[in-house]
């Protein structure tokens, strides 16, 4: 049996166990015995204040201004924007030169150069951006901007990215998004909060991993072994409906769900299986399956509720467009990446030692997995405005249309 230890409430960098009462008892007493004031000090500023008692919150502020729309964020690394930062896991962009053209020209968390999908987003539908839920700058006024409580490693399913051990796997980024509104609703309400998140945009992204860090890890996988390809993509698509239904449930009404990029095509998939730079026949068979099925998972999901509360983005179309034919959007290469080692810059994430290039714009992928800033500004373009690759309509229309399901 496991124990976990934390401190005031605090998530931690590392998880902390004992196995067993007797070991935690006579790991208590040896610690007390050394050092009895530490604990005290732990004491005093654990408990709260007398008076301040868990049924004694102070109550919302009504002049707290709800002035914009917020925007909350779910997923894997192509959306996360720095929750990893603050656990203990490999899964992590916090080092040079990730964040070379962001504003800061620091590693923020994101894989990326600079801004990721949803920044772009942000930036297009006019919100501030939006921190991290693990952030603890996430307070007060902040809080009305939404939060992003995506982690990179994640998959649809929960023994996807177990390599990268400390990650914040679906259930819980919906577990974290129920405190996130209770933690809102103390701040301006429950009637404003509810509005608040119902008025809301939200972003969902994941299934890559699913594949390329569950399925395809490894030769013969688990689930490899368990199904074969056709009946795997199925398996996931459902399990993707039941957090999207979950979503919808905890309040979301305008809802992006994008589908996996080019699986086989990314300069990671060239690094280990292409000979002349063809994609990875598996991985696209992969992308081919998954993404169809969840256009179609999601227009019946919709038909089950009534209404359009989830809006498809086929971003496999969108960046096959970009492979194909680079040269038509400004990039010089959609094959190697712009930093990174090995063959076509595949091999690895990218760190200080890595091979860079110098024209991040000319690159459709920024690291093995992750698009350039650019190709992510593109992307956001082609959701705001396209209609070829939106179901079924695209974000200008979606945030025009009124939240009449609540």
């Amino acid at each position: 049996m496991l124990h976990k230890l934390s401190i005031c409430g605090i998530r931690p960098l590392g998880l902390l166990y004992i196995n067993s009462f007797g070991s935690f008892f006579k790991s208590y007493y040896n610690i007390m015995s050394r050092f009895p004031l530490a604990f005290i000090f732990i004491f005093l500023v654990c408990s709260p204040p007398l008076g301040l008692g868990a049924d004694n919150k102070p109550p919302p502020n009504p002049n707290v201004k709800v002035s914009h729309r917020a925007f909350f964020v779910f997923g894997d690394s192509l959306v996360d924007n720095g929750n990893n930062n603050y656990l203990a896991t490999s899964a992590r962009a916090d080092s040079p030169p990730y964040g070379i053209d962001y504003p800061t020209h620091r590693p923020t968390g994101r894989f990326s150069n600079g801004l990721n999908l949803p920044d772009a987003i942000g930036e297009l539908i006019g919100v501030d951006p939006v921190l991290p839920f693990l952030d603890p700058a996430l307070t007060g006024q902040k809080l009305l901007n939404g939060a992003n409580f995506a982690s990179a490693g994640i998959g649809i399913l929960n023994d996807t990215g177990v390599q990268f051990v400390n990650i914040i796997r679906m259930p819980n980024q919906l577990d974290d998004f129920g405190t996130y509104k209770l933690r809102l609703a103390d701040l301006i309400g429950t009637e404003k909060a509810k509005k608040l998140v119902n008025d809301a945009l939200f972003l969902i992204t994941c299934g890559g991993n699913d594949f390329v860090n569950n399925y395809f890890l490894i030769p013969n996988s688990i689930r490899s072994i368990q199904y074969k390809l056709p009946d795997y993509v199925p398996f996931i698509i459902s399990e993707y409906e039941k957090h999207l239904t979950r979503l919808y449930n905890l309040g979301a009404r305008k809802v992006l769900v994008t589908g996996t990029g080019p699986l086989g095509c990314v300069p990671a998939s060239l690094a280990r299986h292409s000979k002349q730079g063809e994609c990875a026949a598996d991985l696209q068979q992969a992308a081919a399956l998954f993404n169809p099925q969840l256009v179609k998972m999601v227009s019946s999901l919709n038909k089950k509720i009534g209404t359009n509360i989830f809006t498809t983005v086929e971003t496999n179309l969108v960046n096959l467009n970009f492979i194909n034919n680079p040269k038509a959007f400004g990039f010089k290469t959609s094959q190697e990446a712009c930093c990174g080692q090995g063959p076509y810059n595949g091999i690895g994430l990218c760190t200080p030692f890595s091979n860079i290039c110098k024209d991040r714009n000319a690159y459709v992928f920024w690291d093995a997995y992750h698009p350039s800033e650019r190709a992510n500004r593109l992307i956001a373009q082609e959701i705001f405005h396209g209609k070829k690759y939106m179901n079924p309509v695209n974000l200008s229309t979606l945030m025009v249309m009124d939240s009449n399901i609540v």
